[in-house]
Formats: structure tokens, C-alpha cells, sequence
């Protein structure tokens, strides 16, 4: 019991420390509260070019667009700094209505199931949507009629999204990115596209091309998203929209993103070239994969052997907490459980994780379940008589697990330890779905900058299978040696 204690206590004091600093991340990016609206903390899908978009500049990766630049001049007028909260779109609303992010500036349009469930600035953009088919099919899409029971490829939550479920008999695919409908598109796995017009300029090129139907909607209004009853920030962004409006700078802005998004990266790099190019980016996604990887087992360890012993306890109570805790844990997705622990927890106790908390903390939490049963096959591995006999000493069942049993239980389940050490490394992509720089993320970073599907994951994939490939040989010869001290 006492070796319960001593690991619970570790546990809870991990878990504390990321809770404590929680409440900090919540407080110090509003504008509305007692900070002194230090930080203003933007949300954004930074695939929306020209809206806002990945670019490079003096070899540094930078979030730039007429949005940020709109962003900017908010941040200047309330005297914060402005701070980019880059996720996928249809994670906007639940970061805004969490108090994850300030407001959200992503090319959004105000409607009426949106304000339901948050606040929106007057409108600072307007733009008309387009139909984006391959050039080959130009003339296959005459009229909205035409695209009747087409495949057509939306962004997921998105006005187009809407239009598309109002096309008859319409195969909607709904993606995050836009450059992944892009992909769709070119590829063929869609016919056609729906997407604004200024963002499919940057698009256009030998495959692709505008279809002669164009939906029939009234143009897009793009405004600011803002937390329900934040009053006080809706009244200061629609003060800086007025100026910005009345200087005629938004439409600067716009003509400067627009020419910073027609600057594209060479299509014609190789796989080399391209991995040299954005070295930089790779070795921080790898770091962070590493860091994830590497606490996600560390204190998966801690919370599997705890539920362990709780499974192996003659408790019944214990037995069924830890029972329960391994089914629900491997029997619920790991994305499922991420989105409860970074939106569910927020929206419910107003306690908000990083990202970086959120994944280790899932990672954790996920692997425990797993290595709970390779421990408890472990310990029921160890002959039975030689609990017995340290009991039979004077040992009690926590010094006799401490000293006797949980060592030869752990050399005897290192190995699979080690795979699921793997095994996290590769699941711990799941993570940069709420924005954690991992690998990843950096490939999609890539491939959004160069507008290449393939090549910035296959040198992702290159990358996972060297970092797991070198760890899988040196546990094994961590193996051998463990192997060779038992037979000394």
C-alpha cells in the first residue's frame, strides 16, 4: 500500500503542476480582465491565403496575411501584444468560447447559427465564392445544375461547406485545409471545389482553373469573432476597423498579402533540396516529438503501474477502478480523449491546458492503460512462491513487490515497454491536430509553404522511421544486456 501512496503522490503532484499553470495561460492572453490586456491572443487557420497563411521570411517561418496585419492594428490600438494561435478551422469557435484564444480573425463569415454562439465585429471584407475545377473540366461545369451529384471538396465548417450541402445530391468532402481540398482537386479524389475567390487566386495554376458555374450567394462577409458578453473588446475591434476602413488600409493590406502569397516556393525542388530548405522547421518539430514521446511514456509508467497494482490488489473496490480505467481508456479513440482534455475540461471547468499539457497529458494518460497490462503480465510472469517466500521472511507485500518482484517483472517487460515508447513517438502526431509544432505539423507547415502534397511528408515519414528505428536498437541492446547480467 505504501508503494501506491508513494507513486499516487507523484501523480497528483504532476498533475497539480500542470493544472497550476493552466489558470496563468487563461489569464494572461485576455484584454477584458484585470492583465491589463498584455496579450491578445488570436485564433487562426493559417491556411487561408491571402487571409492568413505560412510564409517564410528571412529564413523564419512567419503567419502573415491581411487578416494578421488586421490583427496587428487591433493588438496596437489596446496597447497588447499580439500573440497567433494557429489550429485547424472547426476548432475556432470551441477555443474562442473556452477563453483558449481572445478572438478569431480567419476570414470568417457572421452567420446566424455562428452568432448563436458567439459575437462578431462589423465586417471589414467581402468577397464572392468560385467554383475551382481541374482546367481539363472547364467546360464540363456550365451552371450550378451541372454539379449535381458531383464530388465536391469544402472546408469543414466553413460558409462553402453550407453552400455545398445546398447542391443536390452533392459528395461533400470536408477537410480542414484548404490546401488539402487542393490536393483532393488534383488528385482527383473531387471534381470540383468551393472556395472564395481571393483565396483561389493563389491556387490557380496548369491543373487547376475556375469552372464556369459560380454559386449563387451573395458575397461573403468576413468579420471578427469575439467571446459572447466581451463587450468591451467588440466595441474597441470595431473602433479599429472604422479607422482601418476610413484610411483605406485594409485594401492595402489585402493587395500586400496577395502579392506576398503570389511569391510561391519553387515546385520544381527535389526531396533534398526541400528537407535542406526547412531543416529548421523539422529539428523543432522533432524536439517537440521528442518531449511528447518522452514524458507520455515517463509518466505513462507511473500511472500504468499504479493502475496495475490498483488490478492486482485484493481490494475490490481498487480492482474495479483500475479495471474501469484500462477498458474506457483502450476502448475510446486517443483523438476523442485529446479533444476532451483541450476543449472538454475548458468549457466545463474553465481550466485551460497549452497544447504542450494537453498532449503529454494525453499521451500519459493513453500509454498508461497499455503498459497497466504489460506490467500486470509482468508481475503475474514472476513465480508466485517467491512473493510467498519474502512474505514468509518478514517482508511486507510492498517491500516484497518493491524489491523482488517489480524488478524481475520490469526487465521482463522491457521489451514491450520499449515498443510502446515507439508506438508513442508515432501516435503522438495525433497532437498537432490543436496545434503542437511536432513533425507533423511542420510537414503540413511545408507543404502549405511549397504547395507539394508529398514530398514534406515523406521526409516526415523518413524521420519517424529513424528516430524509431535507432531507439529500437538501443533498447535491444539494453536487452542483450540485461540478458547477459542474468546469465552471469
Amino acid at each position: 500500500m505504501k508503494l501506491i501512496s508513494r507513486y499516487t503522490v507523484m501523480l497528483l503532484t504532476f498533475l497539480l503542476f500542470l493544472t497550476a499553470a493552466a489558470p496563468a495561460a487563461l489569464a494572461s492572453g485576455t484584454t477584458d480582465n484585470s492583465s491589463g490586456g498584455k496579450k491578445l491572443v488570436l485564433g487562426t487557420s493559417a491556411d487561408f491565403a491571402p487571409y492568413e497563411f505560412h510564409k517564410v521570411i528571412n529564413g523564419k517561418d512567419e503567419i502573415v496575411g491581411f487578416d494578421i496585419a488586421i490583427a496587428k492594428e487591433i493588438a496596437a490600438d489596446l496597447g497588447a501584444e499580439l500573440v497567433i494561435e494557429d489550429m485547424g478551422f472547426d476548432g475556432l469557435l470551441p477555443a474562442l468560447q473556452s477563453g483558449r484564444v481572445d478572438l478569431v480573425v480567419s476570414g470568417m463569415t457572421p452567420t446566424d447559427e455562428r452568432k448563436k454562439s458567439i459575437d462578431f465585429s462589423d465586417t471589414y471584407y467581402k468577397s464572392k465564392q468560385v467554383i475551382m475545377v481541374r482546367n481539363v473540366d472547364k467546360d464540363k461545369y456550365p451552371d450550378m445544375k451541372s454539379l449535381e451529384n458531383v464530388k465536391i471538396g469544402v472546408q469543414k465548417g466553413s460558409i462553402q461547406e453550407t453552400i455545398g450541402q445546398k447542391i443536390p445530391g452533392a459528395k461533400l468532402t470536408s477537410l480542414d485545409k484548404i490546401s488539402d481540398i487542393v490536393l483532393q482537386l488534383q488528385t482527383k479524389r473531387v471534381d470540383a471545389a468551393i472556395v472564395e475567390d481571393t483565396v483561389a487566386a493563389g491556387y490557380l495554376d496548369d491543373i487547376i482553373g475556375l469552372a464556369a458555374a459560380v454559386p449563387d450567394e451573395e458575397q461573403a462577409e468576413a468579420a471578427v469573432g469575439i467571446r459572447k458578453g466581451n463587450t468591451e473588446l467588440l466595441t474597441a475591434v470595431n473602433q479599429t476597423l472604422e479607422r482601418l476602413k476610413s484610411e483605406d488600409k485594409i485594401n492595402e493590406m489585402v493587395k500586400e498579402a496577395s502579392l506576398l502569397m503570389a511569391d510561391k516556393v519553387n515546385k520544381s525542388q527535389n526531396i533534398f533540396q526541400l528537407f535542406w530548405e526547412y531543416k529548421g522547421l523539422y529539428a523543432t518539430g522533432i524536439g517537440y516529438t521528442l518531449l511528447l514521446s518522452a514524458l507520455g511514456v515517463l509518466f505513462g509508467v507511473i500511472i500504468g503501474l499504479i493502475i496495475c497494482l490498483f488490478r492486482l490488489h485484493n481490494m475490490a473496490i481498487l480492482r474495479w477502478i483500475g479495471t474501469t480505467y484500462v477498458e474506457v481508456i483502450r476502448g475510446t479513440p486517443m483523438l476523442v480523449q485529446l479533444m476532451i482534455i483541450y476543449y472538454g475540461v475548458s468549457l466545463t471547468f474553465g481550466i485551460n491546458f497549452s497544447a504542450l499539457q494537453a498532449g503529454i497529458m494525453t499521451l500519459s494518460i493513453n500509454s498508461g492503460a497499455y503498459l497497466a497490462e504489460i506490467f500486470r503480465a509482468g508481475i503475474q510472469g514472476v513465480d508466485r512462491g517467491q512473493l510467498e517466500a519474502a512474505r514468509s521472511l518478514g517482508m511486507g507485500r510492498g517491500a516484497a513487490m518493491r524489491y523482488i518482484i517489480l524488478p524481475q517483472a520490469f526487465k521482463a517487460v522491457l521489451p514491450a515497454i520499449g515498443n510502446e515508447f515507439v508506438t508513442i513517438i508515432k501516435e503522438s502526431s495525433i497532437i498537432s491536430v490543436i496545434g503542437m509544432v511536432d513533425i507533423m505539423y511542420q510537414a503540413s507547415v511545408v507543404k502549405n509553404l511549397t504547395f507539394q502534397g508529398l514530398n514534406p511528408f515523406i521526409i516526415a515519414a523518413a524521420i519517424y522511421f529513424v528516430m524509431t528505428f535507432i531507439l529500437s536498437k538501443l533498447l535491444g541492446r539494453l536487452e542483450r544486456k540485461l540478458g547477459a547480467s542474468d546469465r552471469r
